[in-house]
């Protein structure tokens, strides 16, 4: 299984939290990012983001075909995030466009067995790949992106 934790882009300041739309800038992050995930992605993924429009905008910069699913609202556990994504048995390549300080989380517990308070800065991405093997399963970071290096 392939996890993709990929932290909204950018957004503008707003009161009510879900309804912050990208910024200019937050939409270029957003659009290189998905350029260069094109790229890379096999032919089937699944994509699930929150109900925030700023995860929801930088989901569609890649493709319109997304779950919303408000166990990846801002401020959820890494345990939702992780059944939402159905991680580490699910199948093929899941993609979470979420929100810090959940997503570091997730990416603390799967790499390294304990939900620490990692960085995963704005627009940018973690891949992150697991399969069995005879000795058990196997956890590895394959790639972690940011917009500002593309």
């Amino acid at each position: 299984m392939n996890l993709i934790l990929w932290r909204h882009a950018e957004a503008e300041e707003d009161s009510n939290d879900l309804s912050r739309p990208l910024t200019s800038k937050g939409q270029r992050q957003a659009k290189r990012m998905a350029t260069w995930l094109e790229a890379r992605l096999p032919e089937k993924y699944k994509v699930i983001c929150s109900r925030a429009r700023r995860s929801q905008d930088t989901a569609r910069a890649l493709t319109e075909k997304f779950k919303v699913d408000a166990n990846i609202d801002p401020g959820a556990s890494y345990a939702a995030v992780l059944a939402a994504a159905d991680w580490p048995h699910g199948n093929g390549t899941v993609i979470v466009v979420g929100h810090q300080p959940t997503l570091g989380e997730v990416a603390s517990m799967v790499l390294a067995g304990d939900p620490a308070d990692w960085t995963i800065r704005k627009g940018a991405l973690w891949w992150i790949c697991y399969r069995e093997r005879d000795s058990g399963g196997e956890t590895a970071l394959r790639v972690a992106m940011s917009p500002d290096l593309l």
